[in-house]
């Protein structure tokens, strides 16, 4: 995957050019970015690419960008008597 495909905006490229940004300023420009991807691209496979491109140690955006990486984790059952009348 190209770096153009991977930030079509640029968004991620500008958020590691902000002197002083925030975790929150970098959580906006996080979901800009993802809802700017084209249909098809391969959210992995980009982050990947930006990392390995822009991943600067001690950025927010790079914390960002590693924590999207990771898998969610599975849903577990809630407690209690909701948990108990949903099943």
């Amino acid at each position: 995957m190209q770096l153009e495909e991977a930030d079509p905006k640029g968004l991620i490229r500008e958020s590691y050019n902000i002197e002083g940004i925030t975790d929150g300023e970098c959580r906006s420009i996080f979901i800009d970015w993802a809802l700017s991807l084209r249909a098809g691209t391969e959210t992995p496979e980009a982050l990947t690419v930006l990392l390995a491109r822009y991943g600067a140690a001690g950025h927010p955006m790079t914390a960002i960008l590693e924590a999207a990486r990771t898998a969610p984790e599975a849903p577990r059952r809630r407690g209690g008597r909701i948990g108990r009348m949903a099943g």
